[in-house]
């Protein structure tokens, strides 16, 4: 018999969903019950149910509140939700919490008996797989291994262990690899199919799946050298069409000495996946030198301080500022603002739901702002609808806020009409605050209200120079200080400037400049 635990502020409501159909017949028997969400969670916790019924909107905490911590504290049991609200963002935070049902109150009895049916039936399913499991005296070795970097082992490896599943080794290190275009369903390479290629016997690393994700365990100095001379190799240079890493995103964990520790790697490589969300266009790899916190070596170390609190304030003062800097055509203070958000969010440890929605408000506020202000004016914007699938749906950062910059921009030519003349002084401001990104003259005019034939003109009569020789001259002389802080190689300073082709940087430098960028430094060393 499964067991059942009721939540609901309301005790008709509790009462009524006792008998409103025969729990008994279903498999199901009544453990427990609360009427508000503090008693919800501790019931639930103490009592483990195998299914829980829970309102939204309780006193003490919500619903959906009570379910996060819950399967924060391990618990895995199945959950309905119920609710009044049949509001979407409910449902769908609901589903994103492992929540198997979203009901709407007055609740339907045959859309209830049809879900802990199916609850049920999923239930018997799983504990059938469970007792077939467990029935195994000896694991294969990739269920180990899952184990192992699950922390889910149920006694610890003995040496014999470890010998017969040739896991010995000085150093461990986990490597997750996805496609990089995300949607793909058959990913040309994987990272493991490039250790095969160099490591014939197989014996620098193990191969497997879990959760749907491309795991390498690396053992050994040698398969940790491989790694790192693989990232070098193209961090060094531009990665090319049809090269392996084209295909691929990798992240990795931290090494450690002891073959018990390997979880923490994998925990770190997993977390990256989720921060890919913050990675710079065409970025192929994150490592765990770039996990958001205090270093790994300090497990002491206090928590991550959120440089940018995700609150009303910092949402209505934002808002405020975007729509001032707006209505004033102010470019040059929206650029440096999205500059600091930016900033402030690759800082933040919130989630990237929170994130998402946080940018998604702050966009709605700032158009219900413009448009209080500027009944007359005829605004192209897109429906709310659409501006929250649109950016729901982007893979990253810098995704949505090249959106938010192109919709200011849209919002500034539908209100107000700027001339020639004034325009040119926000091209420049734009290109000296993006001249390390591939810009061109055709896609920054359309922003502006011209098409680039008309605006190069405007350009070059105003500026004494076209555009594309304004932006080699902005990126050599930045070029030109980096080699005076003598900290980067050139060919880190040539990416940093804008050129992905270090050869082409140094023909662009000796035409301005007269000599290489290794002469130039070491000219002004001997000065």
């Amino acid at each position: 018999m499964e067991t059942l635990f009721i939540a609901d502020d309301e005790i008709s409501i509790r009462q009524g969903l006792k008998y409103i159909i025969d729990w008994e017949a279903l498999g199901f028997s009544l453990c427990g019950e609360a009427a508000n969400g503090e008693d919800a969670l501790a019931g639930i916790l103490a009592l483990r149910p195998s299914l829980v019924m829970l309102d939204v909107k309780m006193p003490k905490m919500h619903g959906i509140e009570v379910i996060n911590r819950a399967r924060e504290a391990g618990y895995q049991g199945k959950c309905i939700i119920l609710s009044g609200y049949s509001d979407f963002k409910y449902a769908q935070e609901a589903i994103r919490n492992g929540v198997s049902f979203y009901l709407t109150k007055p609740i339907d009895e045959e859309e209830l008996y049809a879900a802990v049916r199916e609850i049920r039936e999923t239930l018997s399913t799983e504990k059938q797989k469970s007792r077939h499991l467990a029935s195994y005296k000896s694991k294969a070795k990739n269920i180990v291994l899952h184990e192992l970097l699950t922390n889910t082992l149920d006694a610890p490896l003995t040496e014999d262990d470890i010998t017969h599943f040739h896991l010995q080794a000085d150093t461990y290190q986990i490597v997750i690899c996805e496609d990089f275009h995300k949607h793909s369903v058959n990913a040309p390479y994987t990272f493991a199919d490039l250790l095969k290629v160099i490591n014939r016997e197989n014996n620098i690393f193990e191969h497997l799946e879990i959760d749907n994700k491309d795991v390498v365990l690396l053992k050994g100095s040698h398969g940790l050298h491989k790694l790192n001379d693989f990232l070098k190799h193209y961090e060094e240079r531009p990665i090319q069409e049809g090269s392996p890493m084209e295909s691929m995103f990798l992240t990795y964990g931290r090494p450690v000495t002891e073959l018990t520790d390997v979880h923490l790697s994998y925990e770190d490589a997993s977390v990256l996946l989720n921060r890919r969300f913050f990675c710079r266009q065409g970025q192929h790899a994150l490592g765990y030198e770039m996990l958001p916190g205090a270093s790994l070596e300090e497990p002491n170390s206090p928590p991550l301080y959120d440089f940018l609190a995700l609150s009303e304030e910092s949402l209505s003062e934002f808002s405020k500022q975007f729509t001032d800097y707006i209505q004033s055509y102010n470019r040059a203070m929206i650029a440096d603002t999205l500059h600091e958000l930016e900033s402030g969010l690759l800082k933040s440890s919130k989630e990237i739901k929170e994130i998402k929605l946080f940018l998604t408000d702050l966009y709605l506020q700032t158009k219900e702002a413009i448009n209080r202000s500027h009944t007359a004016a005829e605004i192209p914007f897109m429906s709310n609808s659409a501006v929250i699938e649109f950016i729901e749906r982007r893979n990253y950062l810098y995704e949505i806020l090249h959106f938010l910059s192109e919709q200011f921009e849209m919002i500034m030519n539908a209100i107000g009409n700027p001339s020639k003349d004034t325009v040119i002084y926000d091209v420049l401001f734009y290109i000296d605050h993006n001249f390390r990104d591939n810009i061109k003259l055709e896609t920054i005019a359309p922003l502006f209200g011209y098409n680039s034939a008309y605006l190069g003109k405007i350009f070059n009569r105003l500026v004494g120079e076209s555009f594309n020789s304004y932006i080699d001259h902005k990126r050599i002389d930045h070029s030109k200080e980096l080699l005076l802080e003598d900290k980067l190689k050139v060919y880190e300073i040539a990416e940093q400037v804008g050129y992905k082709n270090v050869d082409y940087f140094h023909k662009k430098f000796r035409k301005y400049v007269g000599q290489s960028p290794a002469e130039f430094r070491k000219a002004a060393e001997n000065k």
